[in-house]
C-alpha cells in the first residue's frame, strides 16, 4: 500500500535556483520512465541514480514514492493545460458563439469536439501507459494536511482546467473526466479494448459539444 498518511517527512517545495531546477527536472523525467511500469517498480534509490542526483536530494523533495509518482503526473497535466489554453485562445474566436461555423464553414461544434478528444484523449492515455499513476491515484486517500492529499487537488484542478479550457464549461470536464477514470479501469481489467474505450471517449466528447454548441 503507498503511503499516504503524515508520518512521512515534508516535501521541500520545488526549487527556484536554476541549478536545483534542473536537477528537479530531470528527477521527474526520469521517473517517467519508471512510472511506466507498476508502482513497486518506481524505487527511489534506482530513480536516483540514473538522474544522477544524490539520494538525499530525491529523498528532499519526494520523500516516497507516491509522491514522486503524483508529482509527475502533475506536471504533465501542467504541460498539457499551457497547450490547451494556447489552443483555446487561438480558437477563440472562431467558435465565440454556438451553432456558428468557425472559419472555413466548419461547424463550431466539430472544432470545440476535435479540440476535446485531443486534450480528454491526452489524460486518458497518460493514466493508462503510466500504471503507477493509475495506481497512485485509485489507492488515494484523502488525509488532511499532507503533501500527497495537496497533490490530489492539484492534479484534480490541473486536469480540470486542461479539459475546461477546451470546453468552455467546468461541469462537462468534470464529466469526461469521471468517463476516462472509468474507461482507463475498462480497459485495464479486460472488459473493454483499447480500440473499444477510446471510441467511447471521443463519442462522449461529440455528444457534450453538441449538446453545448447547441445550447
Amino acid at each position: 500500500m503507498p503511503e499516504f498518511h503524515s508520518d512521512l517527512p515534508p516535501m521541500a517545495p520545488p526549487p527556484t535556483l536554476p541549478r536545483q531546477r534542473l536537477r528537479y527536472t530531470r528527477i521527474l523525467e526520469v521517473a517517467a520512465g519508471f512510472a511506466r511500469k507498476g508502482l513497486d517498480s518506481v524505487v527511489l534509490s534506482e530513480v536516483a541514480a540514473k538522474a544522477d542526483v544524490p539520494l538525499g536530494t530525491l529523498y528532499r523533495y519526494f520523500p516516497s514514492s507516491t509522491q514522486l509518482v503524483l508529482a509527475l503526473y502533475r506536471k504533465q497535466l501542467g504541460e498539457l493545460l499551457a497547450g490547451s489554453s494556447q489552443a483555446a485562445g487561438g480558437a477563440a474566436p472562431g467558435s465565440a458563439a454556438p451553432g456558428r461555423a468557425a472559419p472555413g464553414g466548419v461547424p463550431a461544434g466539430k472544432v470545440l469536439a476535435h479540440a476535446l478528444v485531443g486534450v480528454v484523449m491526452e489524460i486518458f492515455h497518460m493514466r493508462l501507459m503510466q500504471p503507477a499513476v493509475e495506481q497512485c491515484l485509485n489507492r488515494a486517500v484523502y488525509v488532511k494536511d499532507t503533501d500527497t492529499t495537496r497533490l490530489l487537488r492539484d492534479i484534480d484542478s490541473i486536469a480540470e482546467k486542461a479539459v475546461t479550457a477546451v470546453s468552455g464549461d467546468a461541469a462537462v470536464a468534470r464529466v469526461l473526466l469521471l468517463t476516462v477514470t472509468g474507461l482507463v479501469q475498462a480497459v485495464r481489467c479486460r472488459r473493454l479494448s483499447l480500440f473499444e474505450a477510446e471510441e467511447d471517449l471521443k463519442k462522449a466528447c461529440s455528444l457534450l459539444s453538441r449538446a453545448r454548441s447547441g445550447a
